[in-house]
């Protein structure tokens, strides 16, 4: 399962690669300044030197040619994965289409098979002040949008200009320290920030996908059209039928084609996106060979669903690949913008009706983890007692934050997978009575005789299935616990307006967070932004204190002290309720493909990365 929490940033879908000897880089906050690099890293040295010809898990034989027709498993900033009503995909309201990304350039893009470096693309090099406030960019003069006009450091400057005042709020949150972006010459791009910024701020900013200039200045930049703003990138939009599909067109002229980052990737000459409100449609039109692609989000499909004629005969595979890695988070968050989700017993006691051993074993059959952890499956998980380092960042706010933050972490307790655990719910109810709710007339009320009512928001019927047994075991110790399923534009508003009692979120981190990269989610400047991720609404001064500290961290061993510490503190508030995760990414596709093993270690960008094979295609009756 998975749910819809667009992230911070384009994830490296600019990024390419192969073999290239090893030239010692150096850290971000070592990094020479005065001097043009090549390439930039939070911590430990570059894997790829300044002569580097392609990043090391692509094909540079590859051919070009075939279309590629699946379903994104994942999206970003305002995309939805169900419907589409806009083609900008910059700002916070309306329905995008997943993949608009692949439609614009950025100065530099992440080497998905390094934690954290990025390398150049628009910007052949990039030099630091010695202050490292400041960041010039030398621009590649080469550099095209799709219509063949020049990009220069004033499309750039416009951009980044625009993105802080009026972008999606994951977009607007990184910039709130840039102070100037300014042209020096029309290939000279100087970004300088106020000297608050986190060292990484410019690792996330760098990686912002650029549209022209020219195209917003005759358009609005809103949700309004169905007009794609122009890019740079490998790709343009094709085809399009409003809400029901969109094909992105290989740019055959692409003027990045052979920069070391983009060597070896882009090898389709469509990539088609069809949108589905239901997920057994969906899956009908794979089994069809409608859909080429697609990674499994449903336990019970994945289980008994694949006895179809085309997987008897072997023209489809299925199999899993390693996920990334990376921090996870698949989450319920309660909305503490309504008075009633503020106390944290209250929080906890919703968590406890939560019964995940009888959903695993009747609904799941086995196939997903306990969640315990905001930042699952990474160094970054707390556990067991804190470490005297972190107790040095958690002491300052003793007595002002949960007494459970100091001992052991926070973890959700197992039940007995009965379906109704009655120790549990026993305690669910007592920490309910303590927190002042009583039951009268078979209603949980306050003294202000309000009931204690909880909606929880979802867009699929695959929710619906999973969340009941939650509903019903709220309803037995009295909280009037309902599900709304909604269609994904209403989702969408509602979730952006922050219109929910309870509303579930998927979220992957980098594998060196930033700062600026969990603003949007536990920060609380982003708690009355609309439009951002921090969906339950936190704002407590010392998890914004524990964030600073994440971007202050000047090593990896000081970052996972308080990455650890932040994990600690918001499991002990119950701002999020963790739900459950998987450890491979379950794939499903169409025998008619190439694919280089093993896949990168920090991302999977299937789209960019994969190939039409001919002979395959041919073998199963797909030319």
């Amino acid at each position: 399962m998975s749910a819809r929490l667009p992230r911070r940033d384009f994830l490296a879908l600019g990024a390419a690669a192969a073999a290239a000897p090893f030239i010692p880089g150096r850290a971000f906050a070592a990094s020479p300044t005065g001097t043009g690099l090549h390439g930039l890293s939070a911590f430990g040295d570059l894997k790829y030197g300044p002569d580097f010809t392609h990043f090391d898990f692509v094909n540079l034989d590859a051919p070009k040619g075939g279309t590629f027709n699946f379903l994104p498993n994942y999206w970003y900033f305002n995309q939805s994965p169900l419907t589409f009503n806009t083609l900008n995909t910059f700002v916070a309201r309306g329905d995008a289409p997943p993949r608009m990304e692949l439609c614009y350039d950025s100065l530099m893009v992440r080497a998905i098979d390094e934690p954290d470096a990025i390398y150049g693309l628009l910007a052949s090099s990039v030099t630091i002040s010695d202050d490292r406030n400041s960041f010039d960019f030398a621009l590649r003069p080469e550099a095209r949008f799709n219509d063949g006009t020049p990009f220069t450091a004033d499309d750039a400057v416009f951009a980044f200009d625009l993105f802080k005042k009026d972008g999606h709020p994951n977009l607007l949150l990184p910039l709130s320290h840039l102070k100037e972006a300014k042209a020096l010459d029309p290939h000279t791009l100087r970004l300088t920030f106020d000297g608050k910024q986190s060292d990484r701020t410019i690792l996330d900013v760098a990686t912002y996908a650029i549209p022209a200039k020219a195209f917003f200045e005759t358009h609005p930049f809103d949700a309004s059209e169905l007009k794609a703003p122009l890019g740079s990138g490998p790709y343009k939009v094709g085809r399009v039928s409003p809400g029901q599909s969109i094909e992105y067109e290989r740019v055959a002229d692409y003027w990045g084609r052979d920069l070391p980052v983009s060597r070896g990737l882009y090898n389709f000459d469509r990539i088609r996106v069809e949108f589905y409100q239901d997920r057994q449609a969906a899956f009908e039109a794979f089994k069809k060979g409608d859909i080429h692609f697609r990674q499994e989000a449903t336990a019970r499909i994945w289980a008994t669903g694949y006895d179809f004629p085309a997987f008897t005969a072997g023209k489809v595979i299925k199999r899993e690949f390693p996920s990334e890695k990376r921090p996870t988070m698949q989450a319920m968050a309660l909305n503490q913008r309504r008075a009633r989700f503020r106390d944290p017993r209250v929080r906890q006691a919703i968590a406890l009706c939560f019964d995940f051993e009888w959903t695993k074993r009747n609904l799941f059959y086995g196939s997903y983890e306990r969640s315990q952890s905001t930042f699952e499956k990474s160094a970054y998980k707390a556990e067991g007692l804190p470490s005297p380092a972190e107790l040095a960042l958690l002491e300052p706010f003793r007595g002002r934050i949960p007494d459970e933050t100091f001992g052991e972490a926070v973890l959700q307790p197992p039940s007995d997978g009965s379906g109704r655990d009655r120790k549990l719910l026993g305690q669910a109810s007592k920490l309910l009575s303590d927190a002042g709710w009583l039951r009268k007339d078979g209603r949980l009320r306050n003294d202000k005789g309000e009931a204690l009512t909880l909606e929880i928001l979802v867009d699929d019927d695959a929710f619906v299935r999973v969340y009941s047994p939650w509903a019903e075991n709220m309803k037995a110790i009295g909280i009037e616990a309902t599900l709304r399923l909604v269609d994904s534009t209403q989702y969408q508003a509602r979730q952006t307006s922050f219109d929910y009692d309870a509303i579930s979120a998927a979220a992957g981190f980098s594998a060196t967070p930033s700062r600026d990269e969990i603003d949007g989610l536990f920060h609380s400047r982003s708690a009355k932004l609309q439009g951002s991720t921090n969906l339950p609404g936190t704002a407590d001064p010392a998890v914004d204190a524990l964030i600073d500290a994440v971007g202050a961290a000047k090593d990896r061993e000081t970052l996972t002290v308080a990455m650890r510490a932040l994990d600690r503190l918001l499991r002990a508030r119950q701002d999020w309720i963790p739900n459950w995760f998987s450890a491979n990414h379950r794939a499903a596709f169409w025998d008619m493909f190439g694919y280089k093993e093993p896949k990168p270690d920090f991302g999977f960008p299937v789209e960019a990365m994969w190939w039409f094979d001919k002979d395959k295609a041919a073998r199963i009756g797909k030319t």
